[in-house]
C-alpha cells in the first residue's frame, strides 16, 4: 500500500489536498506544475530552464479529478529535455534520454552510487524493472516526488564536477534535504530518501503518445501497490 510521507517545508511541496505548492519567503502561492524542463548544449543540455507548457498537453480538468489516464503528445519532446504534466494530481516527469543519458545509466561509477540499481524494492510495475526503469529506454516517465518527505526534485540533466553535487552525473537533486536520483529516478546510497523515485501504469498509444494511469494490454500493475511515494 501506499504511505504517503509528510510534507516538508522546502522549495516545492505537496500541499494536504495533494496539490503542489511553491513555498515563498513569507506566504506560500499555489501554482500548477507544468513546464518544460529543456536542456541545451553540452554533453546533452545545460542546466535545465522552465518554459510553459504546450497547452494541448494540460489536461482536462475533469480527467484530473476523476484520475483517469492522461494522455501526452511527446513528438516535440527534444533529446534531454523533460516535460512535466499530472496526473492525479502529482507532477509526471518525461524524458527524452539519448545515447549519452542512456551510457552513464549503466557505468560502474553510476551504478556504484545507487541504494536500489537493480529496481528490487517496488516502486514500479513489471515492465520497468529494468536498469533504463521505463518501457523505452529512450523515454523516461516518473513521479515527481522525493520518496523522503513528498519534495519536487530538480533536473540537473548535465553532469557537472561541483553542482548540484561532487561529481554530478547528471539526475535529480532535491533541495529540501539533499536527496540525490540518477536519470532513471534510483536513488542514491547515504541519502534521507529511501526508495526510488515511483513509476507510473503507463503506455505508448503511439510513437508520438503515452498514456499515464493505463498499463499495457495483458498486464495488471495497481499503483498503490508500490512501496512508498
Amino acid at each position: 500500500m501506499v504511505r504517503a510521507p509528510n510534507v516538508s517545508a522546502c522549495h516545492f511541496r505537496m500541499s494536504k489536498s495533494n496539490s503542489i505548492e511553491m513555498a515563498a519567503p513569507a506566504a506560500g502561492t499555489r501554482r500548477d506544475f507544468l513546464y518544460i524542463a529543456t536542456g541545451a548544449v553540452g554533453a546533452f543540455g545545460v542546466a535545465a530552464t522552465l518554459v510553459p507548457l504546450i497547452s494541448q498537453m494540460n489536461p482536462d480538468a475533469s480527467t484530473l479529478a476523476a484520475g483517469g489516464p492522461v494522455e501526452v503528445d511527446i513528438s516535440k519532446v527534444g533529446p534531454g529535455q523533460q516535460i512535466n504534466v499530472r496526473w492525479r494530481d502529482r507532477p509526471i516527469f518525461i524524458v527524452n534520454r539519448p545515447a549519452a543519458m542512456l551510457k552513464i545509466l549503466q557505468e560502474k561509477q553510476n551504478i556504484d552510487r545507487l541504494a536500489d540499481p537493480d529496481s528490487a524494492q517496488r516502486q514500479q510495475p513489471p515492465y520497468a524493472k529494468n536498469w533504463h526503469r521505463s518501457i523505452k529506454p529512450e523515454f523516461s516517465v516518473l513521479v515527481g516526488i522525493c520518496t523522503h518527505l513528498g519534495c519536487i526534485p530538480l533536473f540537473y540533466p548535465t553532469p557537472n564536477a561541483a553542482q548540484p553535487a561532487l561529481d554530478w552525473l547528471g539526475g535529480y537533486f532535491c533541495p529540501c534535504h539533499g536527496s540525490k536520483y540518477d536519470l532513471a529516478g534510483r536513488v542514491f546510497q547515504g541519502v534521507p530518501a529511501p526508495y526510488n523515485l515511483p513509476v507510473p501504469p503507463y503506455r505508448f498509444i503511439n510513437d508520438k503518445t503515452i498514456r499515464i494511469g493505463e498499463n499495457p494490454p495483458n498486464v495488471q500493475f495497481d499503483f498503490a501497490s508500490i512501496q512508498q511515494i
